[in-house]
């Protein structure tokens, strides 16, 4: 026989997926121990549970599988390939709705399509402190996107809007944002996407205690730090338009300390399933307010689980002894802001656990 990791590794389908096949009587293993629960699986089992992992990628409904296994398992396959086909059928059908909807969403965002765009604006320039900008920077950088099939999320979006400059960055899964007083701006709104080598480059140029001079002229940016200035082209990409989605309800809040929760992240549990290739880390808020790192990915109200990594380099970004965790629900944006600064926050998106 077969343990439930052998299996998992020699079929495709995760541990926590066995687990749930034998809960739905849909892959139930040979052998159970009575004291530990651990499964065994006989040496058949591993081609049904091969075939399992495929219908499973292929988004087979759980009462289809389970007559496809029910029927695979018997001389009489006839079933099967009537459910295959018709299932195949549903996929097609559902590729072709899903190309019309795609077809008249980008014709309505060519309707859209604002021939003025903001780089063509009046060049703007601005004073802003160093040490804010730097810690502004320092706040986002760690969101910035790398996937080259999204280059307009491959740098720090400078959005100048009255008497203060917002920072921002988003790779989709988590995004940061931070506001930076300034002064010498009081037209209309301007936004440069500064690609993250050249973000960087400005960072570096932020060691001093007084104000810089920030300039966005058409798509280029540069910054002045007394006798020394980096200047280069913005990306030619309009940025997401990111106020719609840090419009979030108002959630449970909880005050952490942010070098406990490091040290439960960093030493606690994490958790691996088949639809994330990340190391998750499960919290859970208790009765008392104090978050915990749970042992087991169970679902309930009160629990969230986000991709380890992020949430530490968010701690990082947040550069605070105190942090305020907040969310709404299992499947809604973890937000991490300071106790003091409503302006410097970032999101990270949960990770949905398997069931």
């Amino acid at each position: 026989m077969r343990s439930i990791g052998e299996t998992a590794r020699a079929s495709g389908l995760g541990v926590s997926a066995l687990r749930f096949y034998d809960r739905a009587g849909v892959l139930v293993p040979v052998r159970v121990d009575p004291v530990s629960g651990y499964r065994w699986y006989g040496e058949e089992q591993l081609a049904e549970a091969r075939v399992l992992a495929r219908l499973r990628r292929a988004g087979m409904p759980l009462a289809d599988i389970r007559l496809v296994l029910a029927a695979w398992s018997g001389t009489d396959t006839a079933l099967a390939r009537t459910l295959l086909a018709a299932h195949l059928r549903r996929l097609e059908a559902g590729l072709s709705d899903a190309r019309a909807e795609f077809s008249a969403l980008r014709a309505l965002l060519d309707q859209r399509e604002n021939p003025m765009s903001p780089r063509d604006t009046a060049p703007v320039s601005l004073s802003v402190p160093a040490p804010a900008l730097a810690a502004a920077l320092d706040a986002v950088r760690f969101a910035v996107g790398t996937d080259p099939e999204l280059p307009m999320l491959g740098g720090v979006l400078f959005d100048v809007d009255g008497d203060g400059v917002h920072t921002v960055a988003t790779d989709r899964y988590r995004m940061a944002v931070s506001r930076t007083a300034a002064i010498g701006h009081a037209g209309p709104r301007v936004q440069a996407v500064v690609p993250a080598p050249l973000a960087d480059a400005m960072r570096a140029l932020l060691g001093g205690e007084g104000p810089v001079r920030l300039e966005l002229d058409g798509d280029r940016v540069r910054l002045e730090a007394g006798d020394r200035q980096v200047a280069g082209q913005c990306l030619d990409h309009d940025f997401p338009d990111y106020r719609r989605l840090v419009h979030l309800p108002a959630g449970r809040r909880v005050l952490v300390d942010t070098s406990v929760l490091r040290e439960a992240l960093e030493t606690g549990p994490v958790h691996e399933q088949e639809s994330s290739a990340a190391e998750l880390s499960v919290l859970e808020v208790t009765d008392d307010d104090t978050v915990t790192v749970r042992e087991e990915a169970g679902a309930g109200q009160d629990v969230i689980a986000v991709n380890r990594e992020f949430l530490l380099q968010a701690l990082t970004a947040a550069a605070h002894d105190r942090l305020v965790l907040e969310s709404t629900s299992p499947t809604a944006p973890l937000a991490i802001r300071r106790p003091d600064d409503e302006h410097t926050f970032s999101l990270l998106m949960p990770v949905r656990l398997d069931d």
